[in-house]
């Protein structure tokens, strides 16, 4: 969730995350009311949260992404307790924080862009959950790789707080990465640099690789930034229009040297740092691809490559 107190004296929640007793005493203590709460995604765990979060402040504008749909039931967002929400258009300078926050709306699909898994765990996940993720459960005794897993009690130290961060990082971006084991080499790879989440872009960003790519050279063109606040994992995190770039080479392989938009140096050096930003290891993605084929094949999702179905 990030808020912005706006020159009205408002305050702007963008993403908002659930309404908890400890979220709304931290907003209250900014002094100032919520004006307006923005959806910018589809995605469920986003928008569970905004109905509840509304009802607290009753008197502010709810703006939300285009094209809002559920699975399997494609649901009304008045089911999900959303009333009366606004729609967010793309560079729309007709919405009430237009001379002070700039939009560029995906026209398809909408999610999160853009992540940065840190190496240390977030001081908001209780121990507990930690220590108990680095337990040899049956997840890990399935995701060994055939090593023999040992049956041993979890000793609350930093080691083994570590280790359950890792696992639950990798469970999170791959849905069944190689080998939870020895999650080690795994989270190195994918900790510490921005990057788009394995299962964002298997199911859904390479389904539609031009709308992605226009919308990403439309925020390296046109914004200087030097930040990127994501909604998942840490934020803000030091990083412009390389950084973002370089997140999103895989694009490239996609769609080939024919829809090249960028100039031939600034391709050379995105593309040097997208070879490390956007590997993921090819046995961790077993999973997600065994998955993309099964949702390609029941006619769930579309395989495509440059927009174009295989």
């Amino acid at each position: 969730m990030t808020v912005i107190k706006l020159k009205s004296g408002g305050l702007w929640v963008h993403a908002p995350i659930a309404p908890t007793k400890e979220c709304i005493k931290l907003l209250k203590e900014l002094g100032a009311p919520v004006e307006y709460i923005v959806l910018p995604t589809f995605a469920y765990e986003h928008k569970i949260f905004v109905g509840p979060f509304s009802r607290k402040f009753p008197k502010a504008q709810v703006w939300v992404a285009p094209r809002q749909w559920s699975w399997p039931l494609n649901l009304p967002l008045e089911f999900f307790g959303i009333f009366r929400a606004k729609i967010l258009e793309d560079e729309d300078l007709s919405t009430p924080w237009a001379d002070e926050i700039e939009q560029k709306v995906l026209s398809s699909p909408e999610v999160d862009a853009v992540i940065y898994v840190p190496k240390k765990p977030p001081e908001c996940i209780n121990k507990e959950y930690l220590l108990a993720s680095a337990k040899n459960g049956l997840a890990v005794k399935l995701l060994s790789k055939g090593k023999k897993v040992p049956d041993e009690p979890v000793v609350d130290n930093e080691i083994n707080r570590q280790k359950g961060w890792e696992r639950m990082v990798l469970q999170i971006l791959f849905l069944g990465p190689s080998n939870l084991l020895e999650p080690n080499a795994s989270f190195a790879q994918m900790s510490q640099k921005l990057i788009v989440s394995p299962i964002i872009k298997t199911l859904v960003f390479s389904k539609v690789p031009e709308k992605i790519r226009d919308w990403i050279d439309g925020i390296a063109r046109d914004w200087k930034f030097k930040r990127i606040i994501p909604a998942h994992f840490a934020g803000p995190i030091k990083a412009g229009r390389a950084e973002l770039l370089a997140a999103f080479a895989f694009l490239d392989d996609l769609l080939g040297e024919r829809y090249i938009t960028r100039p031939s140096l600034a391709l050379l050096f995105t593309s040097l740092m997208g070879k490390a930003a956007s590997y993921f290891p090819p046995d961790d993605m077993k999973t997600l691809s065994s998955l993309d084929e099964l949702l390609v094949s029941v006619g769930a999702v579309k395989k495509t490559v440059s927009g174009r179905e295989r």
